[in-house]
C-alpha cells in the first residue's frame, strides 16, 4: 500500500460521505483513524506518521472549498477527546490542554494538530459531529449528534484499515400528528 494509494482512498471516501451527508458550511466531520490498521498491523501497536499524512491530505483535498471544518478524535489515551480548529466552537466551549503524540493521541489526531491555523483539544461531549468516517474501527459513534444513520460508501478500506461511515440527522419528535422536513432527515421518513 503506497502514500498515493492511501490518499486516494481517503479522498474518494471523504467526498463520497460528504456528498451522501449533504454537508455544508459550518458542519463538523470527525475521522478516528488508526494508522497501525491502515499499514495491517493491530490499532496502537504501530503508529505511522506517513499513514496518517495521507490521510488527511486526502480528507483535506476532499473538503477543500466546502467550509466543513475536520474534527481528529484521539485515542483513549486522550479519553477520545478531540483536535479541531478553534473557530468551530460554539462559544464558551471550554477547551483542555493537550499536544496529540504518536502514541497518545495518535498519528492522525497528531497530523491534524499540527497542520491547523489555530488547533484546540476539547473532550468528549463538546464536538457533536454531523457525519463521521471510522478507519480501522476506532469507535467514533460517542462523538455524532444522536440520530447516526450509517453510510455505505465504496471504499470498504484504507490501506488495510476497515472503513466505516455515518451522518446524523435530527430526531423526529411530535408523534403521529407532526409533519417532518424531507430534506432535513436526508429523506429517512418512512412513507
Amino acid at each position: 500500500m503506497t502514500y498515493e494509494d492511501i490518499k486516494k482512498q481517503s479522498y474518494e471516501a471523504c467526498r463520497e460521505l460528504v456528498e451522501i451527508a449533504r454537508l455544508k458550511a459550518g458542519n463538523v466531520l470527525v475521522v478516528g483513524c488508526s494508522s497501525s490498521e491502515i499499514m495491517g498491523d493491530r490499532i496502537g501497536k504501530n503508529s505511522n506518521l506517513d499513514a496518517a499524512k495521507a490521510v488527511y491530505e486526502g480528507i483535506m483535498e476532499a473538503l477543500k472549498g466546502t467550509g466543513v471544518f475536520l474534527a481528529a478524535q484521539c485515542c483513549e489515551h486522550l479519553n477520545r477527546s478531540v483536535i479541531v480548529e478553534r473557530e468551530a466552537l460554539l462559544p464558551g466551549a471550554e477547551i483542555v490542554n493537550v499536544v496529540p503524540q504518536a502514541h497518545a493521541g495518535g498519528s492522525f489526531a497528531m497530523t491534524v494538530y499540527n497542520n491547523a491555523k489555530d488547533p484546540v483539544a476539547v473532550e468528549l461531549g463538546v464536538i457533536k459531529a454531523d457525519a463521521g468516517l471510522d478507519i480501522g474501527d476506532t469507535l467514533i459513534g460517542m462523538q455524532l449528534k444522536a440520530v447516526a444513520v450509517p453510510v455505505r460508501l465504496a471504499v470498504k478500506e484504507i490501506g488495510h484499515g476497515h472503513v466505516v461511515a455515518a451522518r446524523t440527522r435530527p430526531k423526529f419528535v411530535g408523534g403521529s400528528r407532526a409533519v417532518y422536513d424531507d430534506v432535513l432527515s436526508g429523506g429517512d421518513i418512512a412513507r
